[in-house]
């Protein structure tokens, strides 16, 4: 007999800098590849060549998820990401979506994955314009008449905005006040799907710890993570939390990500 339920959607997370991903979808990336699905990921800053490529490179083989894509733009908070290059920030918006549209073309995910509005917990500049560039540039992969050098049409069946209800924020709240970050959280009504990545947690740990200069310091997350007791620390990775975003009908199930 036929299994009726079918097999994870290909799927795509467009994030701001390299450990965006591990942390904010690492679970269902290693959840999604270890069922045979097709994973990648694309992020905004941080050149190739860059002290922090390398670390995305370990992070990203330990999710299954290819190697890196980068759009190759400087972080706003950081000169090292892309010595003498345009931050992201300051980037033509049409220039950086049709970078992402080659990169949606080429791999051709069914499902993609990226920042809020509200720029996930901290409201990073990155992150805030990583997620406006991201819906302008999966909208655009579709028509043929948009970026008609970035290669035939895409359109992804779904988009999902990764986020934090106020009420799963938890822990998270007081311990990034504590190094001096604020705290931007959704309403849960905002909240689509609420992902359980227990069977994925040690994976999507291994990937945070493959940041390695994020884990060694104080103010990032991995290193905050990284000085907290295990029980606490699985209690904040063990769900990721989503937002559907147009594109397709609403989701099938609140639990899982879904074309």
């Amino acid at each position: 007999m036929t299994d009726p339920t079918p097999g994870p959607p290909s799927l795509m997370g467009i994030f701001a800098h390299p450990d965006d991903e591990s942390l904010l979808a690492g679970g269902v990336l290693a959840q999604h590849a270890a069922a045979g699905a097709r994973t990648a990921v694309v992020t905004a800053t941080w050149a190739p060549g860059s002290r922090r490529v390398p670390e995305l490179a370990d992070a990203l083989a330990v999710l299954g998820a290819g190697a890196p894509r980068l759009l190759g733009y400087g972080d706003a908070r950081d000169p090292e990401a892309a010595p003498g290059g345009t931050r992201l920030v300051d980037a033509p918006l049409d220039e950086a979506v049709g970078r992402l549209v080659a990169h949606l073309r080429d791999f051709r995910p069914d499902v993609v994955v990226t920042h809020d509005a509200v720029g996930q917990l901290t409201g990073h500049p990155d992150h805030v314009r990583t997620h406006r560039i991201a819906l302008l540039a999966t909208e655009a992969a579709g028509h043929a008449g948009l970026y008609p050098g970035a290669g035939p049409p895409w359109r992804p069946s779904a988009l999902y905005a990764a986020t934090h209800s106020r009420s799963g924020t938890g822990p998270l709240g007081p311990l990034l006040e504590a190094v001096g970050k604020s705290v931007l959280a959704v309403d849960d009504a905002y909240v689509t799907t609420r992902v359980d990545v227990m069977p994925w947690v040690g994976v999507k740990w291994r990937a945070i710890l493959a940041h390695r200069g994020e884990v060694a310091r104080e103010r990032p997350l991995p290193g905050v993570y990284a000085r907290l007791p295990e029980a606490e620390r699985l209690r904040i990775l063990r769900f990721e939390e989503f937002t559907r975003i147009g594109l397709g009908p609403a989701p099938v199930a609140p639990d899982r990500l879904t074309v």
